[in-house]
């Protein structure tokens, strides 16, 4: 019994060993991959192997298999989208830890401003009372929109739905040091402010939205944390939630404030991405910051197919030096005759135009066998019978649309596949 239970020990330790690879990368002054405590641990966890399993028999799957004893190692094919949302509170110090462990070459932060005009790390600038714990602090009488309850019918179904609306531009930059993040959602029927900020989806955790955890983080925050991760970096100027200029602070001094603060931390040019839905935006960076234009994403905001730029469109962005564009991941795919995935016209489109692609945001969709997943799979969503398609997904978004990059908010099955099929 003693060395069945030695050998149960090795064999443990060694399957740790193989999902959690070492990844050795030397420290350097340039801003480019540095250390993380001399170097980085992937570990992806269940889930990428959870996912491989549960595919249809095949050769994707035997393929995928064949690479479950690694090496892993981080690769510039897997974005953290707002960091490890999936189960960490998004542009979190942790979130964004998270997404690194999982081998997140590229993590994003989403910039908006304060009162004092600080650069933060959020996706909205009017979403602290969701994604915070504002409303629960003396804060919140500072909030654009105080709670307002929901108003219920006589069998308890929502009339009104509970609402508030606090944004980082109602608060300076040490006010809002002082909150923590939470997972991002609300409690539509909620009578108090507890309520309302007790509303994470059920395919989700507050496992790691603890008091103590949740550390927000300014822009400049962020850029150093990276550096330390080893990580490049794909920080989105987000749209303000207030009249522009805003205290003399204009939209052009906005974008560029965001480049000087990679500037200042000497940051290589090649190791940005920013992103924007605002074309004005990406085309000042083309125009005023050309080594940092050079990579400027133009991110789309299409809801539906009908929404998608037509090739005219696509090869104008070119000419004007827009280099890479990003939809939503239902504009790239499509299903022929047989129900089988394949790249949509729109995808065609942009390589015919000259344009590189990334896009956005796989594990955000919940459980995918329920047969209705909503907007990131509205063009495919016949074809999504169970959780391993995922890697079906990932599969066609790689090999055929041929994007340089996939976000999500889990990045493990992302990173597991970059490795596998040899992606940097």
């Amino acid at each position: 019994m003693r060395q069945q239970i030695v050998r149960l020990g090795l064999a443990v330790a060694i399957g740790a060993a193989a999902a959690a690879v070492t990844a050795e990368s030397s420290a350097d002054d340039s801003g480019g991959r540095g250390h993380w405590h001399d170097r980085t641990n992937v570990q992806l966890g269940p889930r990428p192997f959870f996912l491989i399993n549960d595919m249809d028999d095949g050769h994707l799957k035997r393929s995928l298999q064949q690479c479950s004893a690694g090496p892993f190692r981080p690769s510039d094919f897997s974005i953290g989208h707002r960091g490890a949302g999936l189960q960490f509170p998004e542009h979190t110090r942790e979130s964004y830890e998270a997404a690194a462990r999982m081998g997140a070459g590229i993590l994003e932060c989403d910039v908006t401003f304060t009162k004092d005009l600080a650069l933060v790390c959020r996706h909205a600038q009017n979403d602290l009372h969701t994604t915070t714990n504002i409303l629960l602090t003396p804060l919140a009488s500072k909030c654009t929109r105080p709670f307002t309850p929901a108003v219920l019918g006589p069998n308890q179904e929502i009339v009104t739905p509970a609402s508030a609306e606090c944004r980082t531009s109602d608060i300076t930059l040490a006010e809002f040091k002082t909150l923590t993040g939470k997972m991002d959602g609300f409690n539509p029927r909620a009578q108090t402010p507890e309520e309302f900020v007790a509303g994470t989806a059920n395919f989700r955790t507050d496992l790691y939205s603890g008091p103590t955890s949740g550390d927000l983080l300014t822009h400049r925050e962020s850029i150093e944390f990276f550096k330390k991760l080893g990580v490049k970096m794909t920080p989105e100027l987000k749209s303000p939630s207030v009249m522009m200029p805003f205290n003399g602070f204009t939209q052009e001094a906005y974008a560029q404030k965001m480049i000087d603060e990679y500037k200042g931390a000497h940051v290589p040019p090649s190791h940005v991405f920013p992103q924007s839905f605002n074309q004005d935006d990406v085309l000042y960076w083309v125009n005023n910051e050309p080594a940092f234009g050079r990579q400027a994403v133009f991110l789309d905001d299409a809801n539906t197919v009908a929404d998608l730029p037509s090739f005219a469109d696509l090869a104008r962005y070119r000419r004007q030096g827009i280099r890479i564009w990003a939809p939503p991941t239902f504009a790239l795919l499509d299903l022929n005759s047989r129900n089988e995935i394949v790249p949509s016209q729109a995808a065609r489109n942009a390589r015919a135009a000259g344009l590189d692609i990334i896009t956005w945001t796989l594990e955000r969709s919940g459980i995918l066998a329920d047969g209705d997943n909503g907007f990131y799979y509205q063009t495919i969503d016949p074809a999504i019978a169970r959780e391993g398609d995922l890697m079906r997904v990932i599969d066609v978004l790689a090999k055929e649309v041929k994007v340089r990059g996939i976000f999500s908010d889990w990045p493990a099955a992302i990173t597991y596949y970059a490795n596998c099929m040899r992606l940097k």
